[in-house]
C-alpha cells in the first residue's frame, strides 16, 4: 500500500512539473487559441506527418475559408483540396471532407463528444479521437503520437523493439501513457506531453538539461531506434507549357496566359483528381531545353524532376497520355487543386500569381456559405 502511495505521489508530482512548463514554455500556435473541437480536428489532422511551421499558414487560411464545420461539409472537394495544396498526404484533406459531411448529416453539424464515438468517423483513428476528446471535452484519456512514444521509451528506458516485437512495446506504451494522463486537466497534460517530444526530447541530441521531467526518466539521453527506411529516388520529367490566352485581345494592352495541365484520374492511388503538369515522355532532358531542376519528397520517395519548356505543338507528341488535359488562366490556375509539386514549378516559373490562401477556390458569384 505504502508502494501504491508512493507511486501516486510521483506521478501527480510528474504532471504537476509538466504542465507547469508547458504552461510556461509552449509555442504561440493557433490552434491553442481556442478549445473549439472542429478547429482541433482540423489542426490535428493537418498536423499529420507535416511541419507545424508549414501548417501554421494552411491552417489559418483553412479556417478562415471553411470557419465551420458545416461550411466545410458544404464546400466542394476540388475547393477543399485546393486550400490544402502544399501539405501533402491528399487523402487527409478527402477523409476530412468526408467525415464533415457525414457529422452535417447525421449530428446536425456537431462532432461526437467521446472518444470512442469520434473514432467511428472516416480519417480519425484513435490518436486524432484522443487529441479532440481531451483537449476540447476534458476526456481523460491519453494521446500518443511520435513524439510521446519517444518520450515515454525514453523515460520506461525501452529500446525499439524488432517488427516482431513492435505491437507488445506499443501495448505497453499506451498502458503507460493512460497510467500518467492527468484525470483533472487532461488536455493541457496531452499537449504538454507533444510539446516536450517536439522542442525537448527531440530524435536526436535531446535537451535533456531543460526537460521538466529528467528526474524521472531512465535513458537522460537518445535510445536505440531502428533505422529509418532509406529514401527511394526516381527520376521524372515535366512539360511547362504556356500560351498566349484566347481572350489575351480583348483588353489594349491587357497579356493573358494559360498553362496546360493535367488532371490526374480517380483511379490513381496517390493524389487522385488534383492538377499536375503533363508528364514527359522522356525524363531525360537535353541541357539546352532545361527549364529548371526541382526536387520533391512524396512519402517515402524523392522525385528529381526536370522541367521542359514545350510548345503547344508539339504537346501531344512529346507528353504521355493521361487524364483530362485543359488550358488554365494563370489566376484560375492558383486557385485550383494543383499538387504540390506544380505549384512549386509554377511559383519558381514566376508564373503564379499571388493569391491570398483564403481567397483559393472562392464560391461562384461572390456566394459566401
Amino acid at each position: 500500500m505504502a508502494g501504491q502511495d508512493q507511486d501516486r505521489a510521483k506521478i501527480a508530482a510528474l504532471r504537476l512539473r509538466l504542465i507547469e512548463w508547458y504552461g510556461s514554455n509552449r509555442r504561440d500556435l493557433p490552434w491553442r487559441k481556442t478549445q473549439g473541437p472542429y478547429a482541433i480536428w482540423v489542426s490535428e489532422i493537418m498536423l499529420q506527418q507535416t511541419r507545424v511551421a508549414v501548417v501554421v499558414e494552411r491552417y489559418q487560411a483553412f479556417m478562415a475559408r471553411f470557419p465551420t464545420l458545416v461550411v466545410l461539409a458544404e464546400a466542394s472537394e476540388q475547393d477543399v483540396l485546393a486550400l490544402w495544396s502544399g501539405l501533402g498526404y491528399y487523402r487527409r484533406a478527402r477523409m476530412l471532407h468526408k467525415a464533415a459531411q457525414f457529422v452535417a448529416s447525421n449530428y446536425e453539424g456537431n462532432l461526437p463528444v467521446t472518444s470512442v464515438e469520434l473514432r467511428a468517423l472516416p480519417g480519425i483513428g484513435p490518436y486524432t479521437a484522443a487529441a479532440i476528446a481531451s483537449i476540447a471535452h476534458g476526456e481523460p484519456v491519453a494521446v500518443v503520437d511520435g513524439n510521446v512514444e519517444r518520450v515515454l521509451c525514453r523515460m520506461a528506458g525501452w529500446e525499439s523493439a524488432s517488427r516482431a516485437g513492435a505491437a507488445a512495446l506499443r501495448r505497453k506504451i499506451e498502458k503507460l501513457a493512460a497510467r500518467l494522463v492527468d484525470p483533472e486537466r487532461p488536455g493541457d497534460f496531452n499537449q504538454a506531453m507533444m510539446e516536450l517530444g517536439a522542442t525537448v526530447c527531440l530524435p536526436r541530441n535531446p535537451k535533456c538539461l531543460v526537460c521538466p521531467i529528467s528526474a524521472d526518466c531512465k535513458t537522460r539521453g537518445e535510445h536505440k531506434t531502428s533505422p529509418r527506411p532509406r529514401m527511394l529516388s526516381r527520376e521524372v520529367g515535366h512539360a511547362l507549357s504556356v500560351r498566349m490566352g484566347r481572350s489575351a485581345g480583348k483588353a489594349r494592352g491587357a497579356v493573358s496566359r494559360e498553362v496546360l495541365l493535367e488532371q490526374r484520374p480517380e483511379t490513381q492511388t496517390v493524389m487522385p483528381g488534383l492538377w499536375e503538369l503533363p508528364v514527359l515522355r522522356e525524363s531525360a532532358v537535353p541541357e539546352m531545353d532545361l527549364r529548371m531542376t526541382v526536387r520533391h519528397a512524396i512519402m517515402q520517395v524523392n522525385y528529381y524532376v526536370r522541367i521542359r519548356t514545350v510548345f503547344e505543338d508539339d504537346v501531344d507528341a512529346m507528353t504521355v497520355p493521361g487524364g483530362a488535359r485543359r488550358w488554365a488562366p494563370m489566376n484560375e490556375a492558383a486557385r485550383m487543386a494543383l499538387t504540390g509539386l506544380t505549384r512549386k514549378v509554377l511559383s519558381r516559373a514566376h508564373l503564379l500569381p499571388t493569391v491570398a490562401l483564403d481567397a483559393i477556390a472562392p464560391r461562384r458569384d461572390g456566394e459566401v456559405l
